[in-house]
């Protein structure tokens, strides 16, 4: 009597996590989606098309992009979060992944505790500019030009919110300047006010910057990655030029619901891993203005956790929020 009940026993067990046990050994066995939660044709869109046709190359099965866009990505991102945890969806995400929690008064998700990091795929440094017409050649000598006229100067952005915003809030925060935000409807018209001299002093992505840069358009003081940017090898960071504490990256990376299997999510990771390595993958991620980075779901996590307590600091101190 006590074998059988011991023989139901495990096999209750067994068909409790023979499913998952069995998904995740087989995965995968059907088309996966990855979610991207804005429209189609922008970094992170694109960044998703390259890693789903190298995932469908590497896993023989289709790996698809959904684009869910709306509300800065909170739509995508909130129903990501609530999709069956199995593996088949995934979501790409930009740095509004770390932003929206604090620029939001209610979004439909925790990014720590409804996602599972898998690795941050890519990421691109802001870039300070100015109009050449400037006096200002550094960005020590743009923080003295900007506290010897109070109110006179102001600062173009690709939007409220987006992280050259955010650059721009936190330089103005840390050097205690008085400096107007002119948000602007993306970052070509940003970047064009700014070498006409409308606005004189800009804080953009890198990718749309660097042809005006490197055209003589725009002056560029600094970069704010932690390391020099290849696209623009002779400008300094902004740790460089004196401003310690002013990283700011736009991120492209990988998470999956709460919930999803780990050796799926792991298998992931490894195949991610491959991918931003490819010869291939590091040409498109470098016309597109990002590095391939690639770290650990461990590392990521620590990075969200991070990003999300320093852009919280960054949007109430500075009294922004979602227009």
């Amino acid at each position: 009597m006590r074998s059988a009940l011991r023989f139901v026993a495990l096999l209750v067990g067994a068909m409790a996590i023979g499913p998952r046990a069995l998904h995740a050994a087989d995965y995968p066995d059907h088309p996966v989606r990855l979610i991207v939660p804005f429209a189609a044709g922008g970094p992170t869109d694109t960044i998703a098309r390259i890693l789903a046709g190298k995932l469908g190359d590497h896993l023989g099965k289709q790996f698809y992009v959904e684009n869910q866009a709306g509300a800065g990505g909170n739509i995508g991102m909130g129903n990501a979060a609530h999709a069956t945890p199995d593996g088949y969806t995934l979501l790409v995400v930009s740095s509004s992944f770390v932003v929206n929690p604090s620029l939001y008064a209610k979004i439909s998700y925790d990014p720590e505790r409804d996602f599972l990091p898998i690795s941050l795929v890519a990421d691109s440094p802001n870039v300070l500019v100015v109009n050449p017409q400037l006096p200002a050649k550094s960005v020590k000598e743009l923080v003295d030009l900007v506290k010897a006229n109070p109110g006179k100067y102001s600062f173009a952005s690709p939007g409220a919110g987006t992280t050259p915003h955010l650059s721009g809030a936190l330089l103005t925060l840390t050097a205690g300047l008085d400096l107007v935000h002119v948000p602007f409807s993306g970052a070509g018209p940003a970047a064009q006010a700014v070498a006409a001299g409308h606005t004189p002093i800009g804080f953009m992505a890198l990718p749309p910057a660097t042809p005006l840069v490197q055209g003589g358009q725009l002056r560029a003081l600094a970069v704010t990655g932690k390391t020099r940017s290849p696209a623009l090898p002779d400008v300094p960071t902004m740790t460089e030029a004196g401003f310690p504490g002013q990283e700011a990256d736009t991120l492209q990376a990988v998470l999956a619901p709460a919930g999803t299997p780990k050796p799926i999510t792991d298998l992931i990771y490894r195949e991610v891993i491959k991918i931003v390595q490819e010869d291939d993958v590091k040409q498109k991620l470098a016309t597109l203005g990002f590095e391939p980075v690639g770290n650990t779901p461990e590392e990521f996590a620590t990075q969200i956790k991070a990003e999300i307590a320093k852009w919280r600091k960054v949007i109430r101190d500075s009294n922004i929020c979602a227009e």
